[in-house]
């Protein structure tokens, strides 16, 4: 029992915490930064102002999460992120391809729990912080109303990773809030005061069939007359719910930080508003039986404060894709600006616009240029409105937020603060962990001395060599088609190919390539020609005359013609991906981007892929048959296909696939990893789309790993993860490594990107 007599006043029961690094914020960015820095065993504290974790990707806001690959509407091809956010999507995606945001709470908090080096508080919030002289943090106060505790979390290093910068703000770090002018970084798509300065916040609901007639009475806050109120109105349809309605949206003329409980009030209005509008204006008669099953009770926020680094990332950044020297990330996004009048302007209910390929993030951006130890992710970090535009997406935010939590590792180790990695010439050393982990960054590749593989005979029991697909399935060529194809450098290969016809007509190809190594814009037309074509089917053989002066994806194009069907193959294979002149019409991909007028951005044509179970490879044969799948990529230290499939992959007919590492003397070997493809142009949204699998179908299920003498070290069956980390109670002492491995499908050979040893 507890009795206490009255008393003037009481203080909060505190409890004081001392960490290595506190995180504030558990959106996807601060989860990512979170496990990434205790992995490598660095102390944390999480701290998050929400019941759960995931930010607008969690169950209170439900926006899928999305990055580089765009909805596969672009042009960036095998570009989902990698390291923890890519273990995080593959994850959801076997446990909840349906997209249940409920289920992927519990994936988010599985995935941190498990770190023991994390100390997670929710429902606590940062209102104060202390520091130790005028640019140094020294701890942060905060309050959890769900146990009525005040916790004071004292740290030689924090990270802002709240969306608002709540931290940043309280410290005095530089920061901006609204667009900046064309004239200052000189970007043309800086928008113009009409346009607006903020993009605004939603909120979503879902709805579901009953199967029975429901009644709505809308509440007396609803708009009353959605069809005056919002112009857009006639976009409105009963099937349509959730972030298909991203376009809900408010806010972008007010404060997006003080303003919030204004801006959710008035959505809440749109919300009810547009639902009593499907359900009593008669224009939506199966809507009938529909009801609600979920409104959101806070927005999801896109845009608020950015904050000052030592480099501000700008629209020529993403556009030309500028390369630093301290590039630890990338973003892919399209630079997608939306009007700040939100759902009540006339206009577009957002401005998107893409570039070639993805482009690298600088470490620079990632912490404050004025507050020592305070680094930067997520939504904002050092770039301009228009750049934000393009880096704000949640894959993204994600994707930086490892590379913090990797900087806080070393800058620990060091006992150094975040700028002063770049003047103590660590910027290798964190490029070269975070490459280990499974990020990439583009334009580099991992050169790891201590990794034995290096020195180890690889060999393997085959090899695939691309020399035919084989036909399965007959297709109508109603949308252009370009097969991607990894060539070497040299003379283009003989490739035929097969078309059925009912009439005499023609049929118009190209070899194209990208203009800049390591984009998939096919902007560079090698070589056109026009093939006969006659009723009936027809083999047709095309000798090109082109060379390649250096290793490079060509897409041989096959134009649009109604009359023609070509003959594809039901083979997919690391590596090797069709692509076609695509409309998506949700990332503003109409087939090509034709910019109306000067606004520093390029016009080029789209070619996508076509989600599964569709986006099958044209059926050829190719003389000489493509070499490019050999033992020796498990050396190389990139993890994804890049200007070549840089995998190992063996060939179909072998019914035991193995790959073997010899060594002249005994090595011994602590811990094994092993990278598979978990089909990295698979975008993996989170929640409402749903998806055609659970596992990847290039992904190596089965396989056993065995030393000199034929014992099983290892084996793991059910595997649909890309890295497999194998760590041994007691070090092994062998000469010999061999990998065996099951094709994942009759159709799919087994396939494995990298094996290091250690």
């Amino acid at each position: 029992m507890i009795k206490s007599e009255g008393t003037d006043v009481r203080s909060l029961m505190s409890e004081k915490l001392s960490t290595e690094f506190v995180i504030v914020g558990g959106g996807l960015s601060g989860v990512c930064t979170a496990i990434t820095a205790a992995r490598k065993g660095v102390k944390v504290v999480l701290v998050q102002d929400r019941p759960v974790l995931g930010g607008n990707s969690s169950s209170e806001v439900r926006l899928w999460i999305l990055g580089a690959t765009s909805h596969m509407g672009n042009n960036n091809r095998w570009s989902r992120e990698g390291g923890v956010i890519d273990e995080i999507l593959v994850e959801n995606t076997y446990r909840n391809k349906e997209g249940n945001p409920l289920l992927f709470d519990t994936i988010l908090l599985d995935k941190v729990i498990a770190e023991p080096n994390i100390t997670l508080l929710l429902n606590t919030v940062v209102y104060e912080v202390h520091k130790l002289d005028k640019d140094t943090i020294s701890s942060v106060k905060a309050f959890c109303s769900q146990n009525s505790m005040e916790y004071v979390i004292s740290a030689p290093l924090f990270c802002d990773a709240s969306g608002d910068g709540i931290v940043g703000f309280l410290a005095g770090a530089a920061f901006r809030m609204g667009a900046e002018s064309k004239e200052e970084f000189g970007e043309k798509f800086a928008p113009t005061k009409e346009y607006g300065e903020l993009l605004g916040h939603s909120l979503y609901f879902y709805s579901k069939d009953t199967g029975k007639p429901v009644k709505f009475v809308a509440p007396d806050f609803a708009l009353t007359d959605i069809t005056k109120e919002i112009p857009r109105f006639k976009s409105f349809n009963a099937k349509e719910y959730g972030c298909k309605l991203w376009w809900l949206e408010y806010g972008g003329r007010l404060d997006t930080v003080h303003d919030t409980e204004k801006i959710k009030w008035e959505l809440w209005k749109v919300v009810y508003g547009v639902w009593d509008y499907i359900k009593n204006s008669g224009e939506f008669p199966e809507a009938e039986t529909m009801t609600l099953e979920w409104v959101g009770t806070i927005p999801g926020k896109r845009e608020s404060r950015r904050f000052e680094g030592d480099y501000m990332l700008r629209q020529q950044d993403v556009v030309s894709q500028h390369t630093h020297k301290d590039a630890v990330a990338f973003g892919g996004w399209s630079i997608d600006l939306h009007p700040a009048d939100g759902v009540f302007s006339e206009k577009p209910g957002c401005n998107q616009w893409h570039s070639k390929g993805i482009y690298q993030i600088p470490y620079r951006c990632l912490y404050s240029r004025n507050v020592k130890n305070l680094f930067l992710t997520g939504r904002i970090i050092s770039a301009s409105h228009v750049a934000f535009a393009s880096t704000r997406v949640m894959a993204t935010a994600a994707h930086v937020g490892q590379a913090v939590g990797m900087a806080a590792f070393i800058a620990g180790q060091n006992g150094l603060n975040p700028a002063e990695l770049l003047a103590d010439n660590l910027m290798g050393t964190l490029q070269k962990e975070l490459l280990k982990s499974g990020q990439h960054i583009p334009g580099l590749e991992l050169t790891d001395e201590e990794d034995l593989v290096q020195s180890a005979e690889v060999s393997a029991s085959s090899e695939y060599v691309l020399n035919e697909l084989p036909a399965g399935l007959l297709k109508n060529l109603d949308i252009s088609m370009g097969q991607m194809l990894p060539l070497d450098k040299g003379k283009v290969p003989q490739i035929a190919f097969y078309t059925d016809s009912d009439v005499d007509t023609r049929l118009e190809i190209e070899l194209r390539i990208s203009g800049i190594s390591g984009n998939y814009t096919p902007d560079v037309i090698l070589e056109s020609k026009v093939l006969e074509i006659k009723k009936g089917k027809n083999e047709l053989k095309v000798e090109f005359s082109s060379t390649l002066e250096e290793d490079a994806y060509v897409f041989m194009v096959l134009h649009k013609n109604p009359s023609v069907k070509v003959h594809c193959s039901e083979h997919r294979v690391t590596g090797v991906l069709s692509v076609f002149n695509l409309v998506n019409k949700a990332v503003s991909n109409y087939g090509k981007q034709t910019p109306t007028e000067d606004i520093g951005v390029d016009e080029f044509e789209f070619w996508c892929p076509q989600r599964r179970p569709e986006g099958h490879n044209l059926a050829l044969q190719i003389e000489p048959g493509l070499s490019k799948f050999v033992p020796a990529n498990i050396k190389t230290g990139v993890f994804r296909p890049t200007t070549a499939p840089n995998a190992w992959v063996a060939s179909l007919s072998d019914t035991k696939p193995t790959i073997n590492l010899k060594w002249e003397k005994e090595q011994k070997v602590s811990s094994i990893e092993l990278f598979f493809d978990t089909d990295y142009d698979h975008p993996m949204e989170t929640v409402l789309m749903g998806h055609p699998e659970n596992t990847m179908p290039f992904c190596v299920r089965n396989y056993q790993v065995k030393d000199d003498k034929g014992n099983v070290l290892y084996a793991v069956e059910n595997n649909y993860q890309t890295k497999n980390t194998i760590v041994f109670e007691q070090a092994i002492f062998t000469s010999t490594i061999t990998i065996e491995l099951t094709h994942p499908s009759e159709n799919t050979p087994a396939a494995l990107f990298s094996v290091r040893c250690y």
